[in-house]
């Protein structure tokens, strides 16, 4: 009998601009930062702030990960796809 899987996660994607950003990382530390990061949106799409002035569209968000210091802009489409904007170190 196959043991019960938990929800499934959400599909992560890059902006074009998130994704030449992240070509221009080259050390371990921020790699894993950003992994961990990318992980709690994949489980959890609703997990950051909704960023004021967003009218129109899907709703800009944030994710502040205390313990790596970083922080990802994203929105969340219809189909719960996690697209990244933007990915900074705080």
């Amino acid at each position: 009998m196959p043991g019960q899987q938990g929800p499934r996660r959400a599909r992560v994607a890059l902006s074009d601009a998130a994704a030449k950003q992240l070509e221009n990382i080259t050390r371990e530390a921020e790699l894993h930062a950003l992994d961990r990061a990318l992980v709690v949106l994949s489980v959890d799409p609703d997990v950051g702030t909704p960023i004021p002035g967003t009218t129109t569209g899907p709703q800009l968000r944030q994710y502040t990960d205390e313990i790596e210091h970083v922080r990802i802009l994203y929105f969340v489409t219809a189909l719960r796809t996690v697209v990244v904007v933007a990915y900074i170190e705080v």
